[in-house]
């Protein structure tokens, strides 16, 4: 046979395909789950870097509201209202009308009081002109005891020589008691006028005095009909009408000085541990966000939780009893109030805080009383100057040269 049989090594060969090896194909979800345990520790890692090297020294809140004074218009006298002079939301400045009552009432008292006080005057210097009068006498009746006793001394030497009767010299005798009780009357009344004006002058006598009184009570009820802004600020809360008969102390409106407003964060009382007096917080409001970031510091910690001056305070010593971690109130204040010029706030908006505890060498209370007013105003004070000026115009007005 010419052809030859294949070997078995050869068999096999030809059975069996010529493949090559295959690759391993990558696992993308293993990738992923590696690439997250890396995100994970390499957060951990920095929050705790973070925590430790800053975080740990602030204390925040979402529980903080602005707070502020509330300045609420009343009448100090009654009346009727017969003019507004600003409504909600009016910006106004010290000393603008806000309410005008009807002043018809005070300008007929007040007119009445410097009526009374000009007569007042004039019946003053009439007791000075008494005490003149009443010593121009006293000097007449000296003049006449002097007379008579000096007849009575002549008749006594006469009435010895037996040149004058007995009956003249009595008649004698009694001219001088009765020039000598005339003189004590006289000193006495003298006296009497002159205790009424002893160490005063017409300005100082206790009736002017007290007319003078009378027409400050008049002239201040009559300036009272002009309620006026004590403060700048915002008219909120307005609640008067044109017409309304209005009663001391009701509440007619409120002016709100926003420049002057204040944070009050509730913080938990395991945040207070480092909380001081004077550190610095960093302020963010709901309405701006994060753009707009205000500085203030802590003005002052509450001296009690919030739960201990509510209206029914908790009775925890009675009843089931379960532990709540309570809030105290730290008020903050702003260190720039021009930062509310760009960006204002109001009354009862959400804030977020953050207080930097990296300074701890502040008090947690006060160590000292306040030495100034927490607020004032002074557009009262001119009243009763303008009073005073009335009063010394209509005492001039009434002397005519008196004292």
């Amino acid at each position: 046979m010419s052809s030859q049989t294949p070997t078995t090594a050869e068999n096999t060969a030809a059975a069996t395909p010529n493949t090559a090896t295959p690759v391993p194909k990558k696992n993308p979800r293993g990738f992923m789950l590696r690439l997250v345990v890396v995100i994970v520790v390499l957060a951990v890692i920095g929050w705790a870097l973070w925590y430790f090297l800053d975080g740990r020294w602030y204390e925040g809140t979402d529980d903080a509201y602005v707070n502020g004074n509330v300045v609420q218009i009343t009448p100090q006298v009654p009346g009727t209202v017969v003019s507004i002079g600003a409504d909600d939301g009016d910006l106004v400045h010290a000393g603008d009308v806000l309410v005008q009552l009807d002043p018809s009432d005070a300008d007929v008292a007040l007119a009445e009081a410097k009526a009374n006080l000009a007569n007042t005057v004039r019946k003053v210097r009439g007791l000075y002109s008494n005490v003149n009068g009443a010593q121009a006498d006293v000097a007449v009746r000296k003049t006449a005891v002097d007379k008579a006793r000096a007849d009575y001394n002549r008749r006594v030497a006469l009435a010895k020589s037996g040149a004058i009767s007995t009956e003249e010299l009595a008649h004698a005798s009694d001219a001088l008691t009765t020039a000598e009780s005339g003189l004590i009357a006289s000193q006495q009344q003298y006296q009497t006028s002159k205790v009424l004006v002893d160490d005063t002058v017409v300005a100082s006598h206790p009736d002017v005095q007290a007319a003078a009184a009378k027409l400050r009570a008049a002239f201040l009820d009559d300036v009272r009909a002009t309620l006026i802004a004590p403060v700048d600020g915002y008219v909120a809360k307005r609640s008067v009408q044109v017409g309304q008969r209005v009663q001391p102390g009701a509440p007619l409106m409120a002016v709100v000085p926003l420049h002057g407003v204040w944070i009050d964060a509730n913080f938990k009382e395991t945040q207070l541990t480092d909380m001081r007096i004077g550190q610095p917080v960093e302020i963010k409001s709901d309405v701006y966000g994060s753009a707009v970031k205000y500085k203030g510091k802590v003005q002052s910690l509450g001296v009690g939780t919030g739960s201990a001056f509510s209206l029914l305070p908790a009775q925890n010593a009675t009843g089931n009893w379960i532990k709540i971690v309570q809030r105290i109130p730290v008020r903050i204040v702003f260190d720039d109030p021009t930062q509310l010029d760009k960006h204002p706030l109001r009354l009862g908006m959400s804030v977020n805080v953050d207080v930097s505890l990296h300074d701890k060498s502040g008090p947690t209370l006060a160590q000292q009383s306040p030495t100034q007013p927490a607020f004032s105003t002074d557009v009262y004070k001119q009243q009763l100057v303008k009073a005073d000026e009335a009063i010394t115009q209509i005492i001039h007005a009434n002397m005519a040269g008196g004292k």
